[in-house]
């Protein structure tokens, strides 16, 4: 989406709070993946993991992070992850359910493609 629609749409990645971290829930998959995260203490620790966390899962958008008060986190709802779609007017346009289960990149792409229409 963000290779068809990147040059219309800007697109971010908003790192947000750790959702399986060393001192939390620690998920198999992770461990058997050699995972493991401490949950960052200051936004500069945090910054440290998603940028490692994007460089490891080759992301090629822009990556922001939420600061360690967890304001855009918890404004938007978005832990673990959710898509949004902010309109030109400032508005929500499309607000993804909570992922992982909810997490719909083809209904996120229909209202792409309502918006610019």
């Amino acid at each position: 989406m963000w290779e068809k629609w990147g040059t219309r749409v800007e697109f971010l990645v908003v790192y947000i709070r750790e959702a399986h971290p060393e001192e939390g829930w620690v998920v198999t998959p992770n461990r058997d993946e050699g995972i493991r995260v401490n949950d960052p203490v200051s936004t500069e620790d945090r910054v440290e993991v998603a940028a490692t966390c994007a460089i490891n899962l080759k992301i090629r958008m822009p990556v922001v992070v939420d600061d360690v008060d967890d304001a855009i986190a918890c404004a938007y709802g978005g832990l673990p992850d959710r898509l949004y779609l902010v309109g030109t007017d400032g508005n929500i346009a499309f607000q993804g359910k909570p992922g992982p289960w909810g997490f719909d990149p083809a209904a996120l792409e229909e209202s792409i493609r309502s918006l610019v229409a």
